[in-house]
This record gives C-alpha cells, sequence and structure tokens, in this order.
C-alpha cells in the first residue's frame, strides 16, 4: 500500500488474470492448504453439483413448460402457472429451505419416513465404498436442488412464455402459417429460432453466476460450497478471501458477456 496506484492495479490485475490469489488467513482446506485458489478447487465441484445442476433443471423444465403454455395463452393452465411463477419468484430461497426441511425430515420422519437428510454432504459416518458414497451425496443434494428450482422454475417459465408469445404474433409467424406449414416447424424455425437470443443470454448469465454458489442456500442445508465459503470468509473476517472471490465472481461474470457476444 505504500506505493502509487499505477504501481499496484496493473500488479493486481496481472495476479487476477494469472489466479494467484493469495492465502487466506484463516480458512483451510480439507488437507490443510490455505491458499485461496485450493479453497476454490475444493469448493466448487461442489457447488457445480448443487447450484448448476439446479440451473440447469430450471432450464429444462422452463423452456419445456414455458412454450407449452404459450400455446394456449388465457387458459386456466396458463393463469395458474403465472400465479405460480409470481410466487415462487417472491419466495425467499433460505424460508423455502427451511419449510422443506421442517416438512420432510421433522415431519415425516416423526411419521417413521425419511426421505431427505436435512443437510450436509454425506451422512454419519460417511459410505466407504466409492458407489455409496456417490448415492450418499447425491440424497444429500437433492433437497436443496428441489429448493432452488421451485423458486426459479416459475419466473423462469413465465419468462421464455413472454418471449416465444410475442414472437409468436409477429407478422412472419402468420405469413409461415398461411402457407401451410406444419405447426411444429413454425414453432421451431420461426418462433423458437427468434426468441432463442434473449433466453440463451439468461440461461449464460444464470450459469455463469451459479458457479458463484448460494450463499443463503449452501448456509442453510449446511453444503460446503462457494457461496457457504464466502459466508465463512465474512464471518471470520477473511478479507484476502472475500476479495478474492469478489474477483473471481466478476471474472465469470466478464467472460459470460464475452461468449454471448
Amino acid at each position: 500500500l505504500n506505493k502509487p496506484w499505477y504501481n499496484r492495479l496493473p500488479r493486481m490485475i496481472t495476479r487476477v488474470l494469472t489466479l494467484d490469489l493469495g492465502e487466506a488467513r484463516t480458512l483451510k482446506t480439507a488437507s490443510g492448504d490455505s491458499r485461496v485458489l485450493s479453497l476454490i478447487y475444493e469448493r466448487l465441484p461442489r457447488t457445480m453439483l448443487l447450484v448448476t445442476s439446479a440451473t440447469i433443471t430450471t432450464a429444462l423444465l422452463g423452456l419445456f413448460f414455458g412454450v407449452k403454455l404459450a400455446t394456449i395463452v388465457g387458459s386456466r393452465s396458463d393463469r395458474l402457472a403465472s400465479i405460480f411463477a409470481a410466487t415462487s419468484n417472491a419466495v425467499p430461497a433460505w424460508w423455502a429451505g427451511i419449510l422443506l426441511i421442517l416438512f420432510t425430515y421433522l415431519v415425516l420422519s416423526y411419521s417413521g419416513l425419511r426421505i431427505f437428510p436435512p443437510g450436509g454432504m454425506y451422512s454419519t459416518p460417511p459410505p466407504t465404498h466409492w458407489l455409496a458414497r456417490f448415492i450418499d451425496l447425491l440424497w444429500h443434494a437433492a433437497l436443496p436442488i428441489i429448493t432452488m428450482v421451485i423458486i426459479s422454475v416459475g419466473s423462469w417459465t413465465y419468462v421464455v412464455r413472454t418471449m416465444v408469445m410475442n414472437t409468436a404474433q409477429e407478422d412472419f409467424v402468420k405469413v409461415a402459417r398461411a402457407k401451410g406449414l406444419p405447426e411444429y416447424l413454425v414453432m421451431r424455425n420461426h418462433i423458437l429460432r427468434v426468441a432463442a437470443p434473449p433466453i440463451l443470454t439468461g440461461l449464460i448469465l444464470g450459469l455463469a453466476s451459479s458457479l458463484g454458489g448460494a450463499i443463503l442456500t449452501e448456509t442453510v442445508f449446511n453444503w460446503p460450497g462457494m457461496g457457504r465459503l464466502y459466508y465463512d470468509a465474512i464471518l471470520s473476517v477473511d478479507e484476502t478471501v472475500v476479495v478474492a472471490l469478489t474477483f473471481m465472481f466478476t471474472l465469470l461474470y466478464i467472460a459470460a458477456r464475452f461468449l454471448l457476444e
């Protein structure tokens, strides 16, 4: 800090671009490594399993139901979907997660049914065989994935439905139908192709942001991913990790913007 900014800033940019992110003051990996890059390498696959999987699932469901709803605008199903979209978009992720934990673990366990665990990555003690360990990991990831899909699939469906509906009202679509083209060709070649760019924009930005993790969801479900790493760094006042993760999230966003362009 005793050098002028025009000396410090290029060095800092070079360190970020080469992923030389320094060392954490308090946080360490499971093997005891305090390098921030090692912390990211350890947490990133866990976040991809959880948040990125939920984002992809949400996008696929939104595309399927959004296109279906665009063909039945004004129907009862369309109105119910609009209500669900507004409701799910307004529900906080942490609140939905707590409710699902209370219902699936406390209520159902009291009835003798244990569908999902309340949190964590593995059972205690964890399985030793690799296949059983992997199945146990998926079992623990199921409930937080379901939570994130529930709170985001409604708005994503409504966005796709609106994009497809607006495109379907264009003159070139009416001309294609007047020519007698089959409806599936009109939908694929004339509607979805035109509506794809804004939908793809939201998907790519969503995938990029998913690599940053979900701070509240990962904290509620005690999932040690990127979001939980950020949360732990804030609580332990480990400013090296906070600054490094902020740089990483910014680089991911910039990379996604370049990809979109």
